[in-house]
């Protein structure tokens, strides 16, 4: 019952802690400069592959689009036929400083907001396209769209998605019709259904307050989503955040996997060695070997071992440079493509096992001596006890309670990637789409990234406190 207790208050602060994250995540994506966002699009812009609509929706939802202005529209009370079932409804979209001084200086840039643009209302969203003399006065069609979720069911719709293995939204019409503009701040709609409507026009300047709620609203939409599992759809991949990581990682965690395995079958034993030989020929040795693969930088030590063992050119080709796979196992068996899977995972994990089994192994040394030290291993020695036995059976379990605080931070690793790792050999893994998400400032896929390293970080911390129990009998989780 106390350990149920410990773990609930653990989780408990967890849940403040990723809070916590969340708010420093999305203040640090508020510090990204707002101008390079815009450049990142502005070949899809200039293209007429986005619209400047679309781009502001998109930074909206996470408060990057600082309104200078607000321009707001409302339809009034239909004139014939039915009556408007967002009649009284307020849409709205922002407006910057430069388009808001041509609205207000010229009658055709004012015109112009009512051509091909778009306005929101919650899930709802009315937009114009434009035909005719902006000059004079504007005709063309409108349409009210509403965003509906497809792969599980909705009311909106009005009938089953039904389990299609997948999820996601789709806009479908509600409304639509023509429109015309009478003066500066007025739309006539006329609608499919023979209802006529008032679109009114309203500008106002956004206020320091306006302002802090763009960006105080932009975190809450974010994190109500990220609560429901939607982490966002990324910018650079067009598919949602979570299916990105989720896709992805399973590459990965196999390498890191492996890798840390290897660690510490490696660097536990050199570390215990070291200590019971300390000053000796094994300790310096290991010492100055580990020392020197602390030192190298991931992408020094991966481009040294890719010009001395790879096939593309190395002193001793012996393992394939890059990638995955090869050509040979293309249409061969699950063994054929395994064997060359591991073929080529080789280099990666032989760079990735020697860049951390130093941190390791001075660690379990330094652990080791402590306990070396304490006086009942002078007692078990006094005893007659083999040096075998007292290191492994009464200095060992000891040895290893400093070390499973090292699990706090194996977790996210496994799962996370190895981010320069992976882009030196180009393997496709979760740790080189997030560098390359990174390159084009892909807001949503960051975010949800350190969002997913920050959740396996605390899960990790949690499974390290709950170990010291196992590990250390004299740890009571009651506290």
């Amino acid at each position: 019952m106390d350990t149920f207790k410990y773990i609930v208050k653990r989780l408990l602060l967890a849940v403040v802690i990723l809070l916590g994250v969340s708010v420093i995540i999305y203040v640090i994506a508020r510090l990204m400069p707002v101008d390079y966002f815009d450049q990142q699009y502005a070949s899809a812009l200039s293209q007429g592959t986005m619209k400047r609509a679309d781009l502001d929706h998109i930074k909206d939802l996470y408060g990057l689009n600082m309104p200078d202005a607000y321009l707001d529209a409302r339809i009034g009370e239909s004139e014939g036929g039915e009556s408007h079932e967002f009649a009284g409804k307020r849409f709205r979209r922002n407006v910057h400083d430069a388009d808001y001084k041509n609205l207000v200086d010229t009658a055709a840039a004012r015109a112009e907001w009512y051509a091909e643009d778009v306005f929101t209302y919650g899930k709802y969203r009315i937009g114009f396209s434009h035909e005719g003399d902006k000059e004079q006065s504007v005709y063309g069609s409108w349409i009210l769209e509403r965003v509906v979720s497809y792969g599980d069911s909705t009311e909106e719709n009005g009938e089953e998605g039904g389990d299609l293995g997948y999820s996601g939204t789709r806009t479908e019409r509600v409304d639509a019709g023509t429109f015309t503009v009478n003066g500066d701040y007025s739309v006539t709609l006329v609608s499919d259904n023979g209802g006529t409507y008032t679109l009114s026009m309203r500008y106002s300047v956004a206020g320091f307050w306006d302002k802090t709620g763009a960006i105080i609203g932009g975190y809450f939409r974010w994190i109500g989503n990220l609560i429901k599992g939607d982490l966002g759809t990324s910018f650079k991949y067009k598919k949602p955040v979570a299916d990105v990581i989720l896709q992805n990682m399973g590459i990965s965690f196999g390498i890191s996997l492996v890798a840390t395995l290897l660690e510490f079958l490696i660097a536990i034993p050199l570390g215990i060695k070291a200590a019971t030989n300390q000053y000796g020929f094994i300790d310096y040795t290991v010492t100055v070997l580990t020392m020197i693969g602390i030192s190298l930088p991931t992408f020094f030590l991966g481009a040294i071992v890719i010009r001395v063992f790879s096939t593309g050119g190395g002193l001793i080709p012996i393992f394939p440079p890059s990638g995955l796979t090869g050509s040979m196992s293309f249409g061969a068996n699950w063994l054929v493509q395994f064997a060359d899977i591991l073929w080529h995972m080789v280099l990666p994990m032989f760079v990735l096992v020697i860049l951390s089994v130093g941190s390791l192994m001075r660690y379990t040394r330094t652990n080791t001596l402590e306990v070396l030290n304490a006086d009942y291993i002078r007692t078990a020695r006094a005893k007659g006890l083999s040096e075998r036995a007292v290191i492994y059976k009464h200095a060992f379990r000891n040895t290893m309670i400093p070390l499973v605080t090292l699990m706090a931070g194996i977790l996210p690793s496994l799962f996370g990637g190895a981010m320069i790792t992976e882009q030196v050999f180009g393997i496709p893994g979760i740790g080189k789409l997030a560098y390359d998400a990174l390159i084009v400032a892909d807001i949503p896929f960051i975010m949800g990234y350190n969002m997913f390293l920050a959740i396996m970080t605390v899960i990790g911390t949690l499974l390290s406190d709950l170990m010291y129990a196992v590990v250390d009998p004299r740890v009571k989780l009651t506290k």
